[in-house]
Formats: structure tokens, sequence, C-alpha cells
């Protein structure tokens, strides 16, 4: 980690030079919560006496690992280049925010964030973190989900419109729909639910302005065929991490049973697809360990079950970088 933050040290934000893209990052971090127990929430297995034993020096690892993660998807081979805007799912409240944003080894980057404060059991949110160099906000927005029958509180929708470098308007929506447990006949009406209120806010968007470039990520819980993302399809929204893969055998974002799958999407209106320079999973190699029952490799956990890992999330980061 020792290389990654001083290489960090001699960044420069983005925007010193000319800016000619857009690096946009989305990731689910896995359980980034802080040591401390909120009495309205489900969230006694990340205290320091619960089985996980989830201490302020683990605490401050995941902080720092989630940091290492973000600063290497600004990697490239001919430079290197931090994110302009990241969407991270599964983190808790503020607190979390405040120390990942001026505490770890993102302190020097100086992002800002923006975050849902949604009715999750777990309590767990997404968080949208923007350099204020490169993306000046406008204005932001949760969408509560109205639950259905037997549906539990899910995570709002978070929409934050900002203004970038060269004067255009951007519309960011993140998502974190309900999870696949129950099996998927059970529970994919919860995930189309929330599709359909994203809809919704895709299209009030564009009652106001027409021609308004769009993206939606985040972790839609579903693949890019199924229904919930095909309703997100008709509404002039296409899927540009459909085919995204890895450099270092990553397939997915994510692994389960030895299959890789994503369940993380990055989707783009129309008129920002001629926009897309590349969408990429990254799959440096110490974000993978080895899958020693299904062979090859997978994400790097921070927790087996509850077990200690010491890794990093079991996601994989989604990268799109878009022209100016």
């Amino acid at each position: 980690m020792k290389h990654i933050y001083l290489l960090f040290l001699s960044l420069l934000p983005c925007t010193i030079m000319a800016q000619e893209r857009l690096r946009i990052v989305e990731w689910n971090v896995e359980n980034l919560f802080d040591t401390e127990h909120d009495s309205e929430k489900n969230d006694l297995e990340f205290t320091p006496n619960s089985p996980r034993h989830w201490t302020r020096t683990k605490y401050w690892e995941k902080l720092n690992k989630v940091g290492q993660g973000i600063i290497s998807c600004g990697e490239d081979s001919a430079m290197t280049y931090l994110p302009d805007l990241i969407g991270l799912c599964e983190v808790e409240n503020d607190s979390t925010m405040i120390y990942l944003t001026q505490r770890s080894l993102l302190r020097k980057a100086r992002y800002q964030y923006i975050m849902t404060a949604s009715d999750d059991r777990r309590g767990i949110d997404v968080a949208l973190l923007y350099s204020p160099f490169s993306f000046r906000i406008i204005k932001a927005d949760t969408i509560r989900i109205p639950p259905l029958k037997d549906m539990k509180p899910t995570r709002d929708i978070l929409h934050v419109m900002g203004e970038l470098i060269n004067g255009d308007t951007l519309h960011v929506i993140l998502v974190h729909a309900p999870s696949r447990s129950g099996g998927t006949i059970y529970s994919e009406p919860f995930r189309i639910h929330v599709a359909t209120q994203l809809c919704n806010t895709i299209d009030s968007i564009k009652s106001i302005e027409r021609n308004a470039k769009i993206i939606a990520m985040g972790d839609f819980n579903d693949y890019a065929d199924d229904k919930s993302l095909q309703k997100i399809y008709e509404h002039e929204m296409e899927n540009i991490s459909r085919y995204a893969i890895g450099k270092n055998g990553a397939k997915g974002t994510y692994r389960y049973r030895g299959e890789w799958g994503s369940l993380d999407q990055i989707l783009v209106s129309n008129n920002l697809v001629s926009k897309v320079q590349q969408c990429r999973i990254n799959d440096a190699p110490f974000l993978l360990e080895e899958d020693k029952k299904y062979g090859g490799v997978k994400p790097h956990r921070f927790y087996n079950g509850m077990r200690y890992n010491s890794g990093f999330s079991d996601h994989l980061p989604l990268i799109l970088d878009l022209l100016l």
C-alpha cells in the first residue's frame, strides 16, 4: 500500500491541466460500517463485541482499502488520473464518508460527497463522491422507494445534477436495488419496482430538459438481460457496462460459486453513447485472490462470512471514461 500512497501524494487534481475526459467509477464496497451501534438500525454485527469483532483497527483498514481501490481506478499505462465521480454502494452513514474523504488515503484528493439516508434496515446507503474541480453541484435529491407488499424498506435512489468543466450539465443517478435474497422469483418484483421509480426519475428529468445527459449506475442486483434492466432500456438508456471485463481475468464484477457475473451496471442516455471512450472492470491484482475451490481468481473480500480476510470487497469496481 505504501507505494500507492506515495504515488497518490504526487498527483495533482485532474483539472489543473486541460481535462479531456471524465472518469466515473461505480463500486459496491461491501459493508463499509463504522463501529458504533445505531439504535434505529440492525447493525450490531459491525460492532466490537460482535462475532466479527468489528474494531476501529479493522474499520480504519477498511477505509484505507477502499481509498486504495479508488486510487487504483485512476491508474493507466500512460498516466495516473484520479476519478472525477465515484458512486459507492453499501456505505453506512456520514461518519464513514467523512472519514473516507478527509482522513483516509483519499484525504488529499479533496473529494466531497452526497449520500442518502434511507430506511434500509441494515443502515446501508449509497453515496456519490465528486471532485469539486471537475463537477459543480447544481442540485441533489433522493427518491424514496415506497415498499410493495412483503418488501423490506430499501435504499433510496440518489439523483445529483451538476455542471462539468466544459459547461455541460450531467445528471447522475445512483441505485442499490434489493438483493436476490429469497430467490429470483420472490425478489424480482422488488427490483422491477425500483427500476420503475428510476424510470420515473429519468422521465421527470427529460420533461424539463429533453436532451438531458444522464448516467444511471449502481448495484442493480440483476444482470444486463433481466427484466428490471430491460425496463430501463425502454427509456433511451444504454447499458455500456454489459460487456465490460478486466485485464487480469475478471469477466464480471462479482463471482458466485465459480461463475462470473455483473450485478453492477452503468447505463448512459443515448446522447452520451458516442462520448464513451471505454468501460471496463478494475481487476487490479491486489483486488483479487485465488479461488481455491473453483479455480481461477475472485474478488478479494474483506470478510468471508464471519472470517476476517483482510481484502477489499466482494465486488470489483466499474470504470467509465467519457470524452468531453
